[in-house]
């Protein structure tokens, strides 16, 4: 168990550094559509409430448009970074913007994850009524099943999250891309927690600092996570990924039961 931690921690690293060495090399492209990222998303949540107080069908209707602006450039990111790790030459933004087809795929990928999710859930809860027959109070009972409910689907979606980047990339259909992903994440998911547990350890020392009162320790630690932390973060997610098919030794149409565990 301790090799095992020691290569995944070692692995982590490895995922890091060279991240950050393109990160690097990169940074304002990198940084650029992260703080476009940054733009969408906030006039989104201003034109929503204003838009809301003139027309809500209006309302309803910008917020489906900026749904697909905001995704549409957090896949055009990572198109983007997959042509730097490449070392393309000539590398245009242009060019890494997904098609029509991507982002159906996308979205169709992405109900079917929160339908999944919800059947779950419910499956839980069903599962964890009986409880009640053994004089177990009904809010204690509630609370386990949303605690099992909540550590199942953090792991369904830690499975399926890398779905979007067999789309962009092998142009699968989002069924056969969330196969894919359940089968690359097969093995990985100790080193997927620590890289999220590197990056949720800055975000926690700022929540830390801000709480506590020292704003300008945590207006520093919020100016580091806003214009390092999120380009590198995205950066890590796209080498963690081509890191993990580089040793993938699975089909291109894999089975969800035998790469559960």
């Amino acid at each position: 168990m301790i090799e095992f931690l020691k290569e995944s921690t070692f692995a982590v690293n490895e995922v890091i550094g060279r991240s950050w060495g393109l990160l690097k090399k990169h940074y304002f492209a990198i940084a650029g559509l992260c703080f476009l990222l940054f733009i969408t998303s906030n006039t989104s949540g201003i034109l929503a409430f204003y838009f809301s107080e003139v027309n809500p069908f209006l309302s309803v209707f910008m917020a489906f448009l900026f749904v697909i602006l905001y995704f549409g450039a957090q896949l055009t990111l990572f198109k983007y970074i997959f042509t730097l790790i490449d070392k393309r030459e000539a590398v245009k933004l242009w060019d890494a913007i997904p098609s029509t087809k991507e982002l159906l795929y996308f979205f169709t990928g992405m109900v079917s994850i929160a339908l999944l999710a919800l059947l779950f859930y419910l499956v839980i809860s069903v599962v964890a009524f009986p409880l009640v027959y053994a004089n177990i109070e009904v809010s204690l009972m509630v609370n386990i099943a949303r605690l099992v409910s909540a550590a199942v689907i953090f792991l369904f979606l830690l499975r399926v999250a890398f779905y979007p980047f067999f789309i962009i990339e092998r142009q699968a259909e989002p069924f056969r891309a969330l196969r894919l992903s359940f089968a690359l994440t097969r093995g990985n998911v100790t080193k997927l927690l620590l890289i999220l547990a590197f990056f949720a350890i800055l975000h926690l020392l700022y929540l830390y600092f801000n709480y506590t009162g020292y704003p300008m320790v945590s207006t520093a630690l919020s100016l580091l996570n806003s214009f390092l932390v999120a380009p590198l973060s995205s950066v890590v997610i796209a080498v963690a990924y081509r890191n993990m098919m580089d040793d993938y030794h699975g089909g291109d149409d894999p089975e969800v039961m035998k790469n559960i565990i």
